[in-house]
């Protein structure tokens, strides 16, 4: 028998116990650790002293719903990086600009087969890239492996392998899709993004309007940017009516 290759702690919150225990069940299967609430009150505590390595969420639940607890997530300095996926049964396009304009990673409409969801819980990992964690960075290191080549422009340096960014030296603490966010405007440094392209390559979102998902992650991934070291969010300009552009020369 073959040992499952994948590994993480998972919080799933889900109101439903048979669909809880299902998903639950077939991620243990696949190699997760998983801790299961059946609402807010437990996983809000818990998640601030011991954070995992992704967050499933169920927008509607008893008391705090999910886009609460996700709005919670973000605004703990402990737990804003963590990625994040809504699981919900509401699956119309108003509902998904919801949840990631709140500030989801990713979102996975009822009702889901296990190995899809199985498949975006490990793209969820790779792309918040769980190796970078203390204890897999330390085994990095002592197995000999070359630090990579950052992207460096505007006093920011941004490592995609290990999922770090740093201005003027500080780290700075991003969420995946902030993250891509600004790895996309700095591979296109000099060029401006619309929103809608921006949408696409960072979101995989193909339709336009009525979502401020890229102005609202634009404006956290400025302040954290600012937060870290006062000024490092200036490359990042805004081109009124087109979009986003990471300059190489702050003006």
């Amino acid at each position: 028998m073959t040992t499952p290759a994948n590994t993480g702690l998972i919080y799933y919150v889900e109101d439903d116990q048979h669909i809880r225990d299902l998903a639950a069940y077939a991620l243990r299967q696949a190699g997760f650790e998983v801790r299961t609430f059946p609402d807010g009150a437990e996983f809000a505590s818990l998640c601030a002293h011991e954070p995992p390595d992704a967050v499933l969420l169920d927008i509607m639940l008893p008391g705090d719903d999910g886009l609460e607890l996700l709005r919670q997530l973000r605004e703990n300095g402990a737990t804003a990086a963590i990625p994040v996926m809504m699981l919900t049964a509401k699956g119309t396009e108003f509902d998904t600009v919801c949840g990631l304009d709140a500030g989801a990673d990713d979102y996975l409409a009822k009702p889901f087969g296990m190995m899809e969801l199985i498949s975006r819980v490990n793209a969820l990992l790779r792309r918040s890239s769980l190796s970078a964690s203390p204890t897999a960075a330390k085994a990095t290191a002592s197995a000999g492996f070359p630090a990579e080549a950052p992207l460096s422009c505007g006093g920011i340096s941004l490592f995609p392998a290990a999922h770090r960014v740093e201005a003027q030296g500080h780290p700075v603490a991003l969420t995946v899709k902030e993250f891509a966010l600004l790895q996309a405007l700095m591979e296109n440094r000099g060029r401006v993004l619309s929103r809608d392209q921006l949408l696409a390559d960072v979101w995989d979102i193909h339709f336009a309007g009525g979502t401020r998902t890229v102005d609202a992650h634009v404006k956290t991934l400025r302040q954290k940017l600012a937060d870290a070291c006062p000024g490092s969010d200036r490359p990042i300009g805004t081109v009124r009516g087109l979009g986003y552009v990471f300059r190489e020369e702050q003006q």
